[in-house]
């Protein structure tokens, strides 16, 4: 795994991801049950243009989405409290064979019992969808894809993730690697890769 120095959010943070698949936008190449997208094509357009424009997509933000970022600070420190963990934050990090494929963790953790590092995933939504995680009990579908893109990267054994809302208990899980999941999200990977790298190549020509 490649690390960034740039910090997320910045201009030049932003500018890294341009063209890039990323660990928040997998989704949009494979399914929770690790099926491909109906959305894939879509996103794989939105690549291209962002290679040959050399611009990024613009990022829809509403109220929530901007409420999540101002909490995200305090829900690492909940769990840096809690576990006594110490988290790295990082930029943009890139596969080591899958360059054009990178994620933007929440944190790195070193794991002092195992020897090895994973990663949290924090999400801080609204009070209702933190009621229908906690009844739920288990990962959202809609970041199975986000998870295991981010230990298919990082090479790590599992990831944690985390809802959070201030005023009601967190949820967290241990999610595993699923082998079986990653195989299918590289092989996408690979396709889409594929088809940006020929299209932009072939959409940039004037003849």
């Amino acid at each position: 795994m490649q690390i960034s120095d740039h910090e997320q959010g910045t201009t030049e943070w932003l500018a890294s991801r341009i063209g890039k698949i990323t660990g928040s936008g997998m989704s949009k190449l494979i399914t929770s049950t690790g099926k491909k997208s109906t959305s894939a094509e879509s996103y794989i357009n939105q690549l291209i243009a962002e290679r040959i424009t050399g611009e990024q997509t613009p990022m829809y933000v509403n109220a929530h989405m901007e409420r999540g970022t101002e909490l995200e600070d305090e829900a690492r420190e909940y769990y840096r409290f809690i576990y006594d963990a110490d988290i790295q934050e990082v930029g943009l990090c890139t596969h080591d064979e899958f360059p054009d494929v990178g994620i933007s963790p929440d944190g790195l953790i070193w794991d002092n019992k195992t020897g090895k590092f994973y990663g949290i995933e924090i999400k801080c939504p609204a009070a209702k969808t933190q009621v229908e995680v906690l009844r739920r009990n288990r990962l959202p579908s809609q970041y199975v894809a986000q998870v295991q893109a981010c230990i298919w990267v990082s090479g790590a054994d599992y990831w944690d993730f985390m809802s959070w809302h201030p005023q009601m208990k967190p949820f967290l899980i241990r999610v595993m690697r699923d082998d079986e999941f990653i195989g299918e999200m590289a092989a996408l990977c690979a396709e889409a890769i594929e088809s940006i790298t020929f299209n932009v190549e072939k959409l940039r020509s004037k003849k």
